[in-house]
């Protein structure tokens, strides 16, 4: 699950980046709103970390904004403004939820993570491709009815090829969807997952090397 933070607070952003890593997220951060809007506009998030309070600007009025636009992306606040009226216009905006300064960082990975499979759970669908299918909202894979164990790299490299089905995803792409913007594209990560997934899958071979531009999904 891949996480944009933005904060302000330079302590508060990295205390939130290392703590969230260390639970398996994936997480690019902001340190203002035209930063989130920035990082909005080139990546796909399963939940955004907002700082109501930025310098430049309301974070609560940022995501109306967005929300009136038809921005479905759940959102957690984090405040030091603790009034009941606070919380309620927080919500009422849309944010999923809404969590005061000061607080303990295993009870905000928790909320994360429960905004994250709230949205998945509401948008799962099945993606094929020949006789493979992966599940969105169990977050499975199988092949010819027959259910693989694979890693959560594995699980999101398959499922932005499947999403393409045909389509060549260049190596950035699989990087960037799988890892987030630290990742290393000169790294070997990626060949690595992709090899583990192919003797997985087995034959007939589904993941193809597309000479120069990536990897492409397609029945031989």
């Amino acid at each position: 699950m891949r996480v944009l933070v933005t904060e302000d607070d330079e302590n508060l952003r990295v205390a939130l980046e290392f703590a969230l890593r260390g639970d398996g997220f994936a997480v690019d951060t902001a340190a203002d709103l035209p930063g989130a809007d920035e990082a909005l506009m080139v990546n796909a998030y399963d939940c955004a970390v907002f700082d109501r309070m930025l310098p430049s600007g309301d974070a609560l009025a940022y995501v109306r904004h967005r929300r009136g636009a038809g921005w479905p992306m759940p959102v957690l606040f984090l405040t030091a403004r603790d009034s009941v009226a606070d919380r309620i216009n927080g919500l009422r905006v849309g944010g999923g939820d809404y969590l005061v300064k000061p607080f303990a960082m295993p009870e905000l990975i928790a909320r994360v993570r429960s905004l994250c499979r709230r949205d998945m759970a509401g948008q799962a669908v099945v993606l094929r491709c020949a006789d493979v299918e992966l599940d969105t909202g169990r977050h499975q894979i199988s092949r010819a009815g027959v259910l693989l164990t694979v890693t959560r790299k594995e699980y999101l490299v398959m499922e932005r090829l499947l999403a393409a089905t045909g389509r060549p995803v260049s190596r950035q792409e699989l990087i960037r969807y799988a890892w987030d913007e630290m990742a290393d594209p000169a790294s070997n990560v990626l060949d690595v997952v992709i090899a583990r997934l192919r003797r997985k899958l087995k034959d007939p071979p589904l993941i193809h090397t597309v000479r120069g531009s990536g990897y492409r999904l397609a029945p031989s």
